[in-house]
């Protein structure tokens, strides 16, 4: 490991091995903070005499022998829905920006408790919405992040954080992930708890991991509560299907170009892949998820927006009014389309088939917007996990990402294959953005 690790695993091993201390790690992501922060702006804040002092504690129990495992003393970013004791929550909120959590959501809990050291707030988009973040994206000033996790995949592209974490009621841990080129696990529904974090839409929230590369999503999963243990070996050439349909109608020529040069890649290292068309529930589903995901955030939102509907961006707001506007059957009707279609994915997918697709339907586009959901929010609509990672395809200087989705449950498998792609794709060689802002 070099002195400015970018993964996880990296610094982990030179915690252990005594070569790098939790401190150094810290002053390495303050020093990348000073060097991109004024340009990227993904924090609401870092507080750094905490992690400072947090590394410095957690550097003493090593010297006691105590090693709480592979986040212990490793820098982490957390996405501003997630409540963290004696830190305010705002959501993107400017009134509830003074609002001090009183304890720890469950998952920071157990990520504190597994060693992690907490930075600060990342920015999100106003609760976890539609309406364009303040944070640029690294490889180019002038386009989106993505949203809504915004500032934890800038901050991770630019090494500001080792760890990030990200949530997902639409496409807001891919999609960001992939627009600045980093991996990004959204984990099946109910996998991970959702208490202490602020809601869109609770039947198809995900909290989720953010990282480097996909080995760190499983160490930030399992640490997160998720129910996975990193195989054995390196596993046999995967069995992959790819999408059309929707995944080819919907893509930017470009980025369907760049997932067929990718399959090339992936048939090459060995993988067998075959195509498949969805469900015709698919013909519904990004109307059904608009419909849930509205009535869902109306019923959270309601009485705040009526005292307060200064404090709501356009696009929330918007999203709001169509959820209070929506019949009540209309809604139900939404509901009852989404338990089929879950229904219908978990029998097709219950041989352990993995689906691949662009993760996006092209690059980051300019900042005004955060990018078109529509290839992530089939996935959060049921329910399903999905693994996306950089290709190593570009286009106009922007990274492109492919998804990998699964049964539900079915996170180590598809962490497996993911990083089998990974390496098929020689990852390591990637470039970073580092170079790339101007």
């Amino acid at each position: 490991m070099t002195n400015n690790s970018r993964t996880i695993h990296e610094a982990a091993q030179a915690i252990r091995s005594g070569s790098v201390t939790p401190l150094e790690l810290v002053e390495q992501c303050l020093g990348n903070f000073d060097r991109w922060e004024s340009k990227v702006r993904a924090w609401v804040f870092v507080d750094r005499d905490y992690a400072r002092a947090e590394a410095k504690r957690l550097t003493a129990e090593l010297h006691r022998g105590s090693y709480r495992g592979q986040l212990h003393g490793i820098p982490i970013g957390v996405k501003d829905i997630y409540d963290v004791f004696d830190w305010p929550t705002a959501a993107g909120s400017k009134l509830w920006a003074n609002s001090i959590a009183r304890q720890d959501s469950e998952i920071v809990r157990r990520l504190r408790h597994a060693g992690a050291i907490f930075l600060g707030k990342t920015v999100t988009t106003q609760f976890a919405s539609f309406d364009p973040p303040i944070t640029r994206n690294p490889w180019n000033l002038e386009r989106t992040p993505g949203g809504s996790s915004s500032g934890s995949a800038a901050a991770l592209a630019v090494g500001m954080c080792l760890g990030a974490l990200g949530s997902q009621t639409g496409g807001s841990i891919t999609r960001p992930a992939s627009y600045c080129g980093v991996a990004g696990l959204k984990p099946s529904y109910g996998q991970l708890p959702l208490d202490g974090i602020v809601p869109l839409a609770p039947s198809m929230d995900h909290p989720g991991p953010m990282a480097r590369c996909v080995r760190d999503l499983g160490i930030l999963f399992q640490a997160m509560g998720g129910p996975w243990q990193w195989p054995n070996g390196s596993g046999e050439n995967p069995i992959l299907v790819r999408v059309r349909g929707l995944f080819d109608d919907l893509a930017e020529p470009a980025a369907r170009s760049a997932l067929d040069k990718t399959c090339v890649q992936l048939r090459d290292a060995g993988a067998r892949i075959s195509e498949w068309n969805l469900p015709s529930g698919f013909a519904d589903v990004l109307a059904r998820h608009r419909i849930v995901m509205a009535v869902e955030a109306a019923q959270f939102h309601r009485e705040r927006l009526e005292r307060h509907p200064e404090d709501y961006l356009p696009k929330i707001r918007s999203l709001l009014e169509e959820g209070l506007a929506c019949p009540a059957p209309e809604f139900a009707a939404a509901k009852e389309h989404q338990k089929r279609l879950q229904d219908e994915m978990l029998a097709w997918l219950a041989d352990g088939t993995i689906l691949i697709t662009p993760a996006t339907t092209g690059p980051a586009p300019a900042a005004d917007s955060t990018g078109n959901p529509a290839f992530n929010s089939p996935w959060s609509y049921t329910g399903l996990p999905t693994v996306s990672i950089p290709t190593g395809q570009f286009v106009d200087g922007m990274p492109l990402a492919l998804q990998l989705a699964g049964c539900w449950g079915a996170e180590t498998r598809l962490l497996q294959v993911a990083e089998w792609c990974e390496q098929a794709l020689g990852a390591a060689a990637f470039p970073s953005p580092r170079d790339a802002a101007t």
